[in-house]
């Protein structure tokens, strides 16, 4: 018998991380989704069909903008939910750090814990990041509006973290 010797590789950090990346687009049908919030309830895609969805993607619990856009639209929240929207912020944080975040900004939404980062794959957030020079995988911020039907409405890229909730609303005037 012949034994191929298996020749394992040193890292080099010259090599750059790619991975599969999903590109939703308006108009597309929004990948179910199923998570657990802060509260350690599931909560899934399937239970806001026939409203509105602002589904929000954001880096980490805690940090500068994450808070300003989590406050932003705590802040709007009442007119969320009169003009029919339900409101999901997901990060891949545990759902300790969730929970701390949520009662530390009195945040009324749930806010989904993947740790596992199949969401944010799923949705195409999960990507290749710069920052001081380095590359890194990362949540790229980012919100889709998801309609009563599961369709992709809106994806805001670009976001505002301080003016969140109108960069919002402004889509819908």
């Amino acid at each position: 018998m012949f034994r191929k010797r298996l020749k394992l590789r040193k890292f080099n950090p010259k090599y750059k991380i790619y991975t599969l990346m999903v590109i939703l687009k308006e108009g597309m049908a929004a990948p179910p989704f199923e998570g657990i919030d802060q509260e350690g309830r599931i909560v899934r895609l399937s239970d806001f069909k026939g409203k509105k969805l602002v589904l929000y993607f954001y880096p980490k619990d805690n940090t500068p903008g994450c808070t300003a856009e989590a406050c932003n639209l705590r802040d709007n929240y009442d007119d969320f939910l009169n003009r029919g929207f339900a409101v999901v912020g997901v990060s891949a944080d545990s759902e300790k750090s969730h929970r701390n975040f949520a009662e530390k900004h009195s945040l009324p939404f749930p806010l989904l814990a993947d740790t596992s980062k199949k969401i944010v794959t799923d949705y195409g957030v999960y990507r290749e990041k710069k920052m001081y020079g380095k590359n890194f995988l990362g949540i790229v911020r980012t919100t889709f509006i998801i309609d009563e039907n599961g369709q992709i409405e809106s994806v805001i890229g670009k976001v505002d973290t301080k003016n969140h909730s109108e960069q919002i609303f402004k889509l819908y005037q």
